[in-house]
């Protein structure tokens, strides 16, 4: 039997960008859910057009967004058996769904990160600060708990049942570190797969501004050294 999947990408104004995320999804996929995270552009257009089901999350904030399609699946009848996580910005590549979904499928490891290997990455498609921060957060992670994390990518896969014993609860920019200190806690199996990344269309709400990228630093760090006298 085919396992379930559903897809939640959260989209701040990615009108140019959104249908395309959505076309590029594998076959495989269940459900789509975009949620606007207040978009005042095409965007919920668009990704309904496209064939996605689309939410509203009037909060802003990335954790926000993503515990709105969280909130919306479990409240169906019908439950996922993976959740996966996806960029609206075309940054991601959609078509490697099926990489990062299938050690689950094949090995019931509970958790795959797409992690962006400097070989795949686009010239440009992260800043300096990013992989600096992915460094930073990642060798502290193996500091303090171990971890063999490389990267905290926003493209990744999880069993909806270890999903929701996650207990998420950041609203912003600390949803990934959290998602992945608290999969360690829990001793979840997990894996990295590489994965190809290209320059986002638009420009990026958090690495594109000093204030993003200063916030997005100091709540990783925070959630890290937070859990690390845990």
């Amino acid at each position: 039997m085919e396992p379930r999947i559903i897809v939640i990408i959260p989209a701040y104004n990615e009108q140019n960008s959104i249908a395309k995320v959505i076309n590029d999804i594998p076959k495989s996929v269940s459900e789509v859910i975009v949620v606007s995270n207040n978009s005042t552009d095409n965007t919920e257009l668009n990704a309904t057009n496209a064939g996605a089901t689309v939410l509203q999350e009037k909060r802003r904030g990335y954790g926000y967004a993503c515990l709105k399609g969280m909130e919306y699946i479990t409240k169906q009848g019908k439950k996922p058996d993976i959740i996966v996580f996806l960029d609206g910005d075309y940054s991601d590549y959609p078509e490697q769904l099926d990489e990062i979904t299938a050690p689950i499928i094949n090995d019931d490891i509970d958790f795959v990160i797409g992690s962006r290997v400097k070989r795949l990455r686009e010239n440009g498609s992260m800043t300096p600060q990013q992989v600096f921060g992915n460094w930073l957060a990642t060798f502290l992670m193996k500091v303090f708990f171990g971890a063999k994390f490389t990267d905290l990518g926003p493209f990744r896969a999880i069993k909806f049942d270890k999903l929701l014993a996650l207990e998420m609860e950041d609203k912003t920019y600390g949803w990934t570190v959290e998602m992945q200190l608290k999969a360690i806690k829990r001793k979840f199996t997990y894996t990295e797969i590489p994965v190809k990344y290209r320059n986002r269309i638009g420009v990026s709400k958090v690495s594109g501004t000093v204030k993003g990228t200063i916030l997005a630093g100091v709540k990783i760090l925070t959630w890290i050294f937070k859990y690390s006298f845990k």
